[in-house]
């Protein structure tokens, strides 16, 4: 299927923006974020944002023919392996992604954000302001992908699996809505080389994305990921896997388990 493009000015994703994680990556806990030290943080980078003339965040979308096939997910005919969870309480199922894919007839969506690279060398020679600037970027590129998805879930010419789902900006950051975004690299995702199948489907470098050998994106403010519309769907953590699970999801991904390894070193 085609791939949609979409160019966000910064104050049009100020509303979309979790404020919450932009404190967290400051090491401010919930009951300190009303501080003097946190308001002026949060007032300093609103003020960058406010001096933003142009720059942008790009997004792609595609809308992909899926169906499940075990633990893997077949996206417009391409074979993406994936990874389930091992180590779930016996009342509770171990989860694997392909587990909200029909295996007959379904589809999943692919999606990418990216900030312009030259914001995120802004402010080089003060450290304060450069790692503010670059924070800021990591918040906008994800509220990027919220607005993204939002259009995704309500406007039919993307996929429209929600038209009557009606949430402000700041709701969104509660999740209330259906359907997942996991991002490469998240829990349910860990395996940071699997973008390179992203990349195949999606073309990254149409938004300016680069990847290095090991499938870290560049710009470092970027997200890229899948999305899901089961109404069950939800976050999880694959957590440890088997020497047996490992082997087999090398298999499947036809590179060798000793590769493999040093991307899933968390999880074994």
């Amino acid at each position: 299927m085609s791939i949609a493009h979409f160019c966000y000015e910064p104050a049009q994703l100020f509303p979309y923006i979790d404020w919450s994680y932009f404190f967290h990556a400051w090491g401010i806990k919930p009951g300190e974020q009303q501080t003097s030290e946190a308001t002026q943080l949060k007032n300093d980078a609103i003020a960058i944002l406010r001096s933003m003339n142009n720059e942008k965040v790009y997004a792609l979308f595609r809308l992909c023919n899926a169906r499940s096939d075990g633990d893997n997910l077949l996206l417009d005919g391409e074979t993406f392996p994936l990874l389930r969870q091992q180590h779930t309480r016996s009342d509770s199922p171990n989860l694997c992604l392909s587990d909200y894919v029909s295996p007959i007839k379904d589809h999943v969506g692919l999606f990418a954000t990216s900030m312009t690279e030259n914001f995120e060398t802004a402010y080089c020679n003060d450290p304060y302001l450069h790692m503010l600037t670059q924070t800021l970027a990591d918040r906008l590129t994800e509220a990027a992908a919220s607005l993204l998805h939002s259009n995704v879930r309500t406007r039919k010419e993307l996929w429209g699996y929600a038209p009557d789902e009606k949430f402000t900006p700041q709701e969104l950051n509660s999740e209330p809505y259906a359907g997942i975004r996991p991002a490469v690299g998240y829990p349910s995702l860990p395996d940071q080389t699997i973008i390179f199948i992203i990349d195949k489907l999606l073309d990254l470098s149409q938004i300016g994305i680069t990847l290095t050998s090991n499938g870290a994106m560049h710009p470092h403010s970027s997200v890229c990921g899948l999305m899901f519309a089961h109404p069950a769907a939800q976050y999880f953590n694959i957590g440890k896997i088997s020497d047996e699970q490992l082997h087999d999801y090398a298999r499947r991904r036809n590179i060798p388990a000793e590769k493999i390894k040093k991307f899933l070193s968390k999880n074994l």
